[in-house]
């Protein structure tokens, strides 16, 4: 029974109807609880179920819209109104529950009380009753709808839509076809419901319904729905689904058929009887003859108590402790025992056993199958298989099988010579992994050991057989105090997917191991060779195409630039100068790369001579300059506290190194690009000798990490779309490494694709502990210099360097400031003595900052501009702005200390670069040239002729000797002679 409880909410001035109200008792199943205000109140008005507002004394139609206004949706409205208020509540009737005319008499007032709980318990039983249809409706299991005349749904329950697989939105308002996904309405549903519409009577039927996923089956009970005037507007009608159980009833019959067809003709035999074996329910024919009886009574005859008198003996009791192991009802065994024929014949029988009840009394039912004939197959498969394991094992000195999801298994076969060794541990029911662990531990080689046992234990196999059929390893004995080689094998033993089993085997290996080991060692031997002759060749290969393109495209580049001005006597001799380093570097190299013994061999040597880092830098930067300014990019060469400039090192290998790497930057650094290289020296080297580190650094492609991990191997080049078009065999780095190493040196790579490439290589070279000159210039000792530089290694460094000559340094990054600088020295009466000035400045070049700082101080005062290029092109710009001196980047302190010096000594200046030229006198005379190559013969005279000397020429060795007989004493005052000649070499 439903409970209702009611908020009653009485809104206005308190008056008697009001007390009436709450004096009359709630009807059953009702409780009524009051809620009272004068006015309305937003609070008491969205908890009320009813309000009953007096409209007297306040403005009638203002408090009915707050109440409809703040009210719960459900709540019911009553108001006590006189006639004048209600004509003005006209917009509000249709929201307004009922309205009591006042004035009204106490009575009157509890009849309409009374009026409107009689009308609540109607709805509340009424939504009772709907309720437990719906529930009833919605709960049942069966199929329940609702149609029109034309065969719309109009309602359906849960089970319907659970049936068809849709919700009820889909079903309602749709007919047959599409609710059972079928092309048209059935016409068998259609003619059901018009017969109960136009008869009026309730049908019963079967009915097949055509579905979209097939047919389906269902007990149909319809009936006649009325309309309010007794017309038929519909049909209502319940559904059960049998479809599964009539199919069962059909499984079910046509199995029972077939178990009878089976149980009088199949070859298995059948029989039933009770647990003391004193009655034979029912047996079969084929029973019998397994059994070797003609009939149920020879059998009872022969002795039956549970088991046949022809099973064997040493059977019976078998056969008896698995029949009694069956507890309760479904309990089943199998087993497998023999009977023996009158006639001798041996039968093997497989037999299943099966606890059943009907009609309340227990029973066996047991099953036999006469297995002889796969029994004896069986055995002779054994036999055949046995000897084959034989046959194909005799090369192996143990074979065993081993399940591995169990880890467990037996010995196939050992071999006679090793029974004693292997019996111990591998007989009767074995575990893979002990008995792995016993023999690994007792004759494998200690090396070995690990390697085994990791090798062959179940997981590793399991992985390596999923994959193969076939999986060995390869491992070291001792016996007998001497090492020999075995091989342990494992292989599929039939389907994988049905039965991990293996077949392990072990062997000795030892006499082909050796003698592939010796082969082996031969053809080490002889691909060593041939690698050593390759490499020769790839090394020769990559110092021609890699190393001798750079200079020889300086000696172009120059030779060039030296016809195209060949009216300017000094431009042409600067390039002619830098034509001739390139070419002495590329003589070097192209006498080490092609001296093929050497580098077959193996050989590379160091030559180690003293030399100055200024002359190998400079003489670098003339051999890149031409290519760095082909791709019109910007180049920075500097030093940092690089104080030790003469040192011990090959030179030749030094550029080389350094030379590959600046090239490699030229090369992978798009045109516009920056390529800077620093030289620092750095402390903790031992005493006579300096830490050295060079630093290459551009913005070029860079290389990915995968890349630069191997970037030292030979011929390795990264492959990517931006490198196809750049010439290369790969061996630039390898060369690099394999010079520094040979240096002592170290080298780093750093590198991000799309960013750029840096190189850090550090050597460590003894120092040529010659006498070293002062640093002091007594001119310019506590004087002030200004070096202005963009770069702050710059500025500190060569700040350092005049510290270290006694003067005071100060520096500035800005063209700007240094002007602004100078001004403030002149009005304070503090000049800067010196001037260090970079070409290339962000705000202005060192030209212009040279011109007006000349227009602060006049033109006594020295100013040095530096620059990594050629100052040729703006030399005379710059003379004409008051440039002193130029110096060259990398700017050494000697080359700082030789310029200030000639300026404050008012000396001519001895060269651009700082470089030692240093004149040979010779007393004019003769010279005898044994040279075959005309255009060395021509330089030669020509460079002979300049020095003042007259050339005589032999044009081979025994006409050089004939030559040199046939003159007076004192005739030639030397002798210049190739090595190789026609007729006699040197």
């Amino acid at each position: 029974m439903y409970h209702c409880h009611v908020q009653l909410y009485l809104s206005g001035n308190p008056c008697s109807a009001f007390e009436v109200i709450k004096g009359i008792a709630p009807l059953p199943a009702f409780t009524h609880a009051f809620l009272e205000s004068r006015k309305p109140e937003e609070d008491l008005t969205t908890r009320a179920d009813v309000i009953l507002a007096d409209l007297h004394g306040g403005d009638g139609k203002e408090t009915v819209s707050f109440l409809l206004a703040e009210k719960k949706k459900t709540a019911e409205v009553i108001l006590l109104a006189d006639r004048e208020q209600i004509s003005e509540l006209t917009e509000y009737l249709s929201e307004i529950e009922d309205i009591w005319t006042t004035p009204m008499s106490d009575v009157e007032i509890g009849f309409h009380f009374r009026k409107w709980q009689q009308d609540a318990r109607r709805k509340a039983e009424l939504w009772q009753t709907g309720h437990y249809l719906e529930a009833a409706i919605n709960n049942s299991p069966n199929l329940i709808w609702y149609k029109d005349k034309q065969g719309i749904h109009e309602k359906v329950n849960d089970s319907f839509c659970r049936t068809v697989n849709k919700t009820k939105q889909q079903v309602e308002g749709r007919g047959h076809a599409y609710i059972w996904d079928v092309e048209q309405d059935d016409p068998a549903c259609i003619e059901s419901e018009r017969v109960v519409m136009t008869e009026r009577r309730t049908c019963m039927a079967e009915e097949i319904i055509q579905t979209g996923a097939g047919k389906r089956l269902l007990t149909t009970y319809k009936s006649p729905l009325y309309d309010l005037d007794g017309s038929v507007m519909g049909t209502v009608g319940i559904g059960i689904d049998v479809t599964q159980e009539c199919a069962y009833e059909k499984e079910i019959i046509s199995k029972n058929h077939m178990l009878e067809t089976i149980f009088t003709s199949m070859e298995c035999g059948v029989m039933c009887h009770t647990l003391d074996g004193q009655r034979i329910i029912s047996v079969n024919q084929a029973a019998l003859k397994i059994l070797g009886y003609d009939s149920q009574e020879e059998m009872l005859a022969a002795g039956f108590d549970t088991v046949a008198a022809s099973v064997l003996e040493d059977d019976k009791d078998i056969l008896r402790k698995r029949i009694r192991s069956l507890k309760k009802e479904g309990d089943s065994v199998s087993v497998e025992y023999r009977v023996l024929h009158e006639d001798g014949g041996l039968r093997h029988v497989m037999g299943n056993i099966k606890l059943l009840k009907e009609n309340g009394e227990l029973f066996y039912q047991r099953f036999l199958l006469d297995c002889t004939a796969q029994k004896l197959q069986e055995e002779r498969n054994e036999r055949y298989q046995m000897e084959l394991v034989q046959a194909l094992s005799m090369d192996y000195n143990l074979v065993c099988y081993f399940e591995l999801t169990t880890g467990q298994g037996m010995p196939i076969r050992i071999a006679d010579e090793y029974s004693s060794q292997y019996e111990p541990i591998f007989s009767g029911d074995i575990s893979l992994e002990s008995s792995m662990e016993h023999y690994i531990e007792q004759y494998v080689y200690e090396e070995d050991r690990e390697m085994l046992l990791q090798a062959f234990s179940r997981e590793k196999l399991e992985e390596e057989l999923a994959e193969k059929k076939l999986y060995y390893a390869n491992y070291r004995t001792l016996q007998d105090s001497e090492m020999k080689y075995f091989q342990i094998k494992a292989v599929c033993a039939g389907a994988w997917n049905e039965n991990h089993g293996i077949v392990l085997g072990l062997r000795s290996v030892d006499d082909e191991t050796r003698k592939e080991m010796e082969q082996k060692g031969l053809l080490e031997d002889a691909l060593m060779q041939a690698n050593r002759a390759s490499k020769a060749k790839s090394v020769f290969l990559s110092n021609m195409s890699h190393d001798i393109r750079t200079p020889m495209n300086a000696i172009v580049g120059f030779t060039a630039l030296a016809m195209a001005h060949i009216e300017n006597r000094e431009q042409v001799e600067e390039y002619l100068k830098k034509i001739m380093s390139s070419g002495e570097h590329l003589l070097s190299l192209i006498n080490d790369v092609l001296d093929m013994s050497r580098i077959e061999s193996g050989k590379m040597y160091l030559d180690e001579k003293p030399c100055r880092l200024p002359d190998i830098l400079h003489g670098l930067r003339n051999i890149v300059q031409a290519d760095i300014r082909a791709k019109q990019m910007d180049f920075y060469i500097d030093t940092v506290d690089v104080l030790d400039e003469d040192i011990f090192c090959d030179k030749l290998r030094l550029n080389q190194v350094l030379l590959n790497l600046l090239s490699n930057s030229v090369k992978y650094t798009g045109a516009g690009g920056t390529i800077s290289m620093r030289i620092s020296e750095k402390a903790g080297a031992p005493v006579g000798s300096a830490n050295y580190v060079f630093t290459i650094k551009d913005t070029g492609i860079g290389m990915s990490e995968e890349f630069v991990s191997h970037i030292f191997e030979p011929f390795e080049r990264e492959k990517n779309t931006t490198l196809s078009g750049i010439q290369g065999t790969g061996l630039g780095m390898a060369i690099t490494k394999n010079i520094v190493d040979m240096m002592n040196g170290t080298i780093e790579v750093k590198s991000k694709q799309g960013v750029g490439t840096e190189f850090t290589v550090s050597f460590t070279f003894r120092l040529n502990s010659g006498e070293k000159e002062s640093l002091d210039i007594p001119e310019l000792k506590n004087c002030r210099a200004l070096v202005v530089d963009d770069d702050f290694n710059t500025c500190d460094s060569v700040s350092y360097m005049l510290g270290q000559m006694g003067m005071q340094a100060e520096w500035t990054l800005s063209g700007k400031e240094a002007v602004l600088r100078t001004r403030q020295a002149v009005m304070r009466g503090n000049d800067y003595r010196v001037y260090i000035i970079d070409w290339l400045l962000p705000d202005m070049n060192g030209v212009e900052v040279t011109r007006r700082i000349r227009k602060e101080t006049g033109e006594n005062v020295p100013v040095i501009v530096l620059t990594a290029y050629d100052w040729s092109e703006i030399e005379e710009e710059a003379k004409e702005a008051g440039v002193t001196a130029f110096c060259s980047k990398p700017l050494f302190m000697s080359e700082l200390r030789n310029c200030l010096h000639s300026i404050v000594s008012a000396e001519e200046e001895e060269g651009e670069t700082g470089g030692d030229t240093r004149q040979v006198s010779f007393r004019p005379g003769r010279i005898l040239l044994a040279e075959d190559n005309e255009l060395n013969q021509e330089i030669a005279t020509e460079i002979l002729g300049d020095a003042g000397f007259t050339t005589e020429i032999a044009e081979n060795g025994k006409m050089a000797v004939e030559m040199l007989k046939n003159s007076g004493p004192g005739y030639y005052q030397a002798v210049l002679m190739d090595v190789q000649m026609p007729v006699m070499n040197g």
